[in-house]
């Protein structure tokens, strides 16, 4: 007989246990194995599972199956049958599935920062252009995001924070994933392209490559991909600007310079804390292999965001009060970096994290609500145009635009060599 002690068994288990001796009853006990087969179980009075009270048995100690019993191969097919749970894939189930792959609040803030870019570019507001750029850099980032996942599985799968997407737990096979990658980029893509213009598609398909293709693999290789996944996320609001106005100025590479330098506190605070699973995991990170260069980088690129701020008004980006209504903001920053670089704990590394996710929206609020110009519609636009024009007519006299034509007329009809020559009278009335 084999004997099974020790072991504690859920209800569903008990179940699960007796169907499986019904099928071994119909199939063995008829042949010449029966003679040498002994099968522990628990008998049923031992098992007497009550919903209402939730009594349930928590050890087995010894079942004996006799397998001369033939009555058990007369109950019904529906106690034969072994139920086993299979995985959801419903609408809902599947909707969840693929916000896991787009790691749904990750778009959601590189599409806020696009929008935000839209919304400081100084052009008037069009809301074909302004959809479609949204759609367009969201289907981008998701299928980006599902690419990344897609060759992180054996990695993330080593890693707390990680372990549980949807990939590595295998909700989605690995196909799924590329393809709806695959179907996310392809859409993103056109309608930025069709929809917008080509520098936008431009900057959102240089984007995803740098995402998938150089920021993922350098990851697992040197510490300067905290350098180039600031890029990847300074881009998008570039392409909000440029799917304004068509071009690229000085104000859009401010945003870019914000977004840069705002990375670096937010990531390093972030990735502090992790450092045992990215050591696990065989990640290169700063906060890893060089955890001063992550204390100092942090500090350094706080004061790059203070400074940026101040350069916006001289930019015509912003009117002067943004400098001095962000003031207060970036020197607590500033002052968060500075604890976490003197004292580098979980405490401290900590607090900056959670301050970085205030002061980026803070930061933005305050550049919307401080912007130098805008333009509601187009008609706005034409109508500040006109109205500079007008002032130009009101300012120049009539007599002196007649005397520009007269003297305009004169040097046409009569060569230069000859002008000495000309009649007074005609010099005379062109002067007056």
């Amino acid at each position: 007989m084999i004997r099974l002690t020790g072991l504690k068994i859920l209800p569903h288990e008990v179940a699960v246990i007796r169907s499986c001796k019904n099928i071994l009853f119909k199939n063995i006990s008829r042949g010449p194995l029966s003679q040498f087969l002994r099968m522990s179980t628990l008998s049923d009075s031992q098992h007497k599972y009550d919903p209402l009270t939730n009594n349930a048995p928590t050890a087995i100690k010894e079942v004996r199956l006799p397998l001369t019993e033939t009555s058990q191969s007369k109950k019904s097919t529906e106690e034969d049958t072994i139920c086993v749970q299979t995985p959801n894939n419903d609408l809902r189930s599947l909707i969840s599935h693929y916000k896991g792959l787009s790691k749904f609040r990750l778009t959601s803030l590189v599409v806020l920062t696009a929008v935000g870019g839209y919304a400081m570019a100084p052009m008037p507001f069009d809301i074909t252009s302004f959809l479609l750029c949204t759609l367009g850099t969201g289907l981008l980032s998701a299928g980006a995001n599902s690419i990344n996942q897609y060759h992180e599985v054996p990695f993330d799968a080593q890693m707390a924070r990680t372990k549980h997407r949807v990939l590595v737990t295998g909700k989605v096979t690995r196909l799924h994933a590329v393809g709806f990658a695959i179907t996310c980029a392809s859409m993103g893509l056109s309608m930025l392209y069709f929809g917008v213009n080509g520098l936008t598609a431009a900057l959102g398909l240089s984007n995803f490559i740098l995402y998938t293709s150089i920021y993922t693999p350098m990851k697992r290789t040197s510490i300067l991909n905290t350098w180039v996944g600031s890029v990847v996320g300074a881009i998008p609001p570039l392409m909000g600007w440029a799917a304004c106005t068509g071009t690229l100025d000085s104000g859009a590479w401010i945003l870019a310079g914000l977004l840069y330098a705002w990375q670096f506190p937010h990531f390093n605070a972030l990735s502090w804390n992790l450092r045992p699973d990215y050591k696990r995991a065989g990640y290169r990170m700063m906060a890893v292999s060089h955890p001063g260069l992550c204390r100092r980088t942090a500090l350094r690129y706080t004061f790059v965001i203070a400074g940026l701020s101040m350069v916006a008004p001289l930019c015509d980006l912003t009117n002067n009060w943004f400098a001095l209504e962000t003031l207060p903001l970036n020197i607590y920053f500033i002052y968060l970096a500075y604890k976490f670089y003197q004292k580098s704990d979980s405490g401290t590394s900590r607090k900056l994290f959670r301050f970085s996710l205030v002061h980026l929206p803070a930061l933005m609020l305050l550049l919307l609500f401080n912007k130098k110009e805008w333009f509601i519609s187009k008609e706005s636009k034409l109508s500040s145009t006109d109205d500079t024009t007008q002032i130009d007519k009101v300012a120049i006299p009539e007599s002196f635009k007649l005397a520009e034509k007269k003297d305009t007329l004169l040097q046409v009809l009569v060569p230069p060599n000859r002008q000495h020559i000309v009649p007074a009278a005609i010099t005379t009335n062109s002067e007056t």
